[in-house]
């Protein structure tokens, strides 16, 4: 019983010491006052409103929109292809490719970052969106196929073996019987790599050219005290969004678990 009440009181602590800056990101956001010192001001919706009334910030908001919507269909793309031959196909040095593919994971972003920054430049390589794009692909494949790896593992073979016993190519096969099936893992790895692509900040400060994203912009802000309550009444707008996204990226997770009817092992939430 002691040992459950320590237990316990570490991870209320840990809860509050990980969500108490998001808590307060609100509070703050909310307060009348530039200075974000308690005690609070008054109630006020100003800062959101001035968020349309900048065209900086609007314009990075564009940009992190392009970019991680092209982050999450490449990288879906590519997961999709790797996790379905690492569970249907077998072949010389399977493990250490897939092991090869998954390295991003482990690796600090800043050293990714830096290396590619290299890269590109001594190949004359202009910075731009699209080398954002490829940094944040190169993050965000292996969070899909970690997701995919599930979904196909779960998939039942037989389904595919009747469907070729009735006449179906390997390519309607795929499109009527196994994509329908995987289609709620499809959509939680484009929700986990575009919400990851909207909120990564490393890759995109090395890799972006005269258009920064949405997290670069908002570093940029932070030397102007003035400017700290937008920033905090659009990070409100973001953590909104992010929770959303991955919850429903949880629930179409467990529902694909569901519906092939395996046991969930774990998942993000």
């Amino acid at each position: 019983m002691k040992g459950g009440g320590l237990l316990r009181g570490y991870a209320l602590l840990y809860l509050l010491f990980l969500y108490a800056p998001i808590i307060l990101l609100p509070i703050f956001a909310f307060n009348s006052s530039t200075i974000i010192a308690f005690p609070l001001s008054e109630f006020t919706t100003q800062w959101f409103r001035e968020i349309p009334n900048t065209p900086a910030l609007v314009e990075s908001v564009k940009t992190s929109l392009i970019i991680a919507v092209s982050t999450a269909l490449l990288s879906t793309v590519l997961g999709i292809c790797a996790a379905r031959a690492g569970a249907k196909y077998r072949f010389p040095g399977k493990a250490p490719i897939l092991g090869f593919i998954m390295l991003p994971l482990v690796l600090p972003e800043i050293i990714v970052a830096v290396s590619m920054l290299v890269v590109l430049l001594a190949l004359g390589l202009p910075l731009g969106h699209w080398t954002v794009i490829l940094g944040h692909t190169l993050i965000c494949t292996p969070f899909c196929i970690a997701i995919l790896n599930s979904a196909f593992a779960n998939l039942d073979a037989s389904l595919e073996e009747a469907a070729y016993d009735l006449g179906e190519t390997a390519w309607s096969t795929f499109r009527l019987i196994t994509l329908p099936l995987v289609m709620p893992g499809i959509v939680s790895a484009l929700l986990i790599s575009f919400t990851i692509s909207l909120d990564e900040f490393i890759i995109a400060f090395f890799l972006t050219g005269t258009e920064p994203t949405l997290p670069v912009y908002l570093w940029g802000q932070l030397r102007f005290p003035q400017k700290i309550p937008v920033v905090m009444a659009l990070g409100t707008i973001l953590v909104a969004m992010s929770v959303t996204l991955l919850t429903f990226a949880e629930f179409m997770r467990r529902r694909g678990i569901a519906k092939a009817g395996r046991k969930d092992t774990g998942g993000f939430l």
